[in-house]
């Protein structure tokens, strides 16, 4: 397939996304909306992202929705509070509605998420600690994934960091500079749908780190000077897999 034909394809799967056609789903996150207002929106966000590894995200956040609304477990979501809690607590209160599934290490790893977020900046919250990078991927990135990287557990791998920025850019009014550094976030269906449009060869299916970083970095390539942010694809792409891969359509 010619360069050209591979990015006719992904306008028109972009295309068919913006316009519905691609089942309909809605995302695992959606699920928040009108249920957590904007000020605890970054906090919830962000917290639990850092738990969403190797397990079934729309499960992930429906647990979410059910603590944030039980007022024995919203606190969880309250980073000083999660900061000076005891570990047994806080364990009991992830346990309860699902949120966490590790008993020793999911709790572990949302304290120690709260406490890197805390300590990054005077305002001890996630806006601050996006403040505290002026907004820049660039800068957050190098805090996150390299100065400062055993302060956000899973939270700083590639996979889980770049489609984090990318909901908060999506659920919340976060403006990043230098968007295009935000690379895809290849999950199984970002693997399964970037083999169907050819870009990558069926190996990286095996989901390795290493097949997951090829991937990712093959659609940075192939996305370079075309306008379109690596992350923008993500979404309908997801959606594509999920779907069953209908046949790519411009209407």
């Amino acid at each position: 397939m010619t360069i050209d034909k591979f990015l006719m394809n992904v306008k028109t799967l972009i295309k068919m996304y913006s316009e519905g056609h691609l089942g309909g789903e809605t995302m695992p996150e959606d699920v928040l909306i009108g249920i957590v207002p904007k000020e605890d929106l970054l906090e919830v966000l962000t917290l639990a992202m850092a738990l969403n590894y190797q397990r079934n995200s729309y499960t992930l956040w429906e647990s979410v929705v059910k603590a944030y609304q039980d007022e024995v477990t919203k606190w969880i979501f309250d980073l000083k509070i999660v900061v000076n809690s005891d570990l047994n607590v806080l364990r009991d209160a992830l346990l309860l509605h699902r949120v966490g599934l590790q008993p020793n290490r999911h709790p572990e790893i949302w304290q120690r998420v709260a406490k890197g977020i805390v300590n990054s900046s005077a305002q001890g919250n996630v806006q601050g600690l996006i403040q505290s990078v002026q907004y820049d991927i660039h800068s957050l990135k190098e805090l996150m994934q390299s100065s400062r990287k055993s302060d956000f557990p899973y939270l700083s791998g590639p996979k889980i960091f770049n489609y984090w920025v990318y909901v908060l850019e999506s659920y919340t009014d976060i403006h990043w500079k230098s968007r295009e550094l935000i690379t895809i976030a290849p999950d199984t269906h970002i693997l399964q749908a970037t083999v169907k449009l050819g870009l990558c060869p069926e190996d990286v299916l095996n989901g390795s780190a290493a097949d997951r970083k090829v991937v990712a970095n093959a659609w940075e390539r192939a996305l370079s000077g075309t306008g379109i942010a690596p992350i923008d694809v993500h979404t309908p792409l997801w959606l594509w897999s999920r779907a069953g891969f209908p046949s790519l359509v411009d209407s």
